[in-house]
């Protein structure tokens, strides 16, 4: 006598466990409950605040200051920076200020060279990639300087400069990778 296995009997054979549709009830809640832990877990990093900062705010993403007026961060309630960097962001916002006028999509050894042009050192600088890794022409460059426990990373995109102060990453540079 000829007998025929089921599909649920030849993947018990198979796997050594019957299918079931218990089984992948239980598999789908635990999956739809563990992904619901996961967004609810990101969600509360989001809405997080930074110990000494007023809620919702971070030291990122400041317009470049005009030269001769008063800091950025102390304009837009962000906790000032010290003179150091201060002067830094000041530098950093003129000399890539002046980069993008002459050229709005600049290259990285010009970034590079304006910014080490206005007293820079070479060594405390990392300029992203101008272009990518198949040659295409990036959408912004960014460069970032080193002062001691802060980056001063300026971007320039269609023109338009943007400085940013941020922390040194665990491992001493501004940009991952760098």
């Amino acid at each position: 006598m000829i007998r025929a296995e089921t599909s649920q009997q030849q993947y018990g054979r198979r796997y050594g466990t019957p299918r079931s549709g218990t089984g992948r009830r239980v598999r789908s809640a635990c999956a739809l409950l563990m992904g619901a832990f996961v967004i609810a877990a990101g969600l509360a990093g989001c809405t997080g605040t930074q110990a000494g900062s007023p809620a919702g705010s971070s030291r990122a993403e400041q317009p470049a200051a005009p030269a001769g007026s008063s800091s950025a961060s102390a304009a837009a309630g962000q906790p000032e920076v010290d003179a150091a960097t201060a002067r830094l962001t000041e530098t950093v916002g003129n000399a890539l200020r002046g980069v993008a006028a002459a050229n709005p999509k600049p290259g990285q050894e010009q970034v590079a060279a304006a910014l080490t042009g206005a007293g820079i050192p070479a060594g405390s600088l990392q300029v992203s990639a101008g272009s990518t890794p198949t040659g295409l022409a990036v959408d912004a460059i960014e460069a970032a300087a080193l002062q001691g426990g802060d980056c001063v990373i300026g971007q320039i995109r269609e023109g338009a400069v943007v400085v940013t102060v941020l922390p040194v990453l665990a491992t001493g540079k501004c940009f991952v990778g760098g």
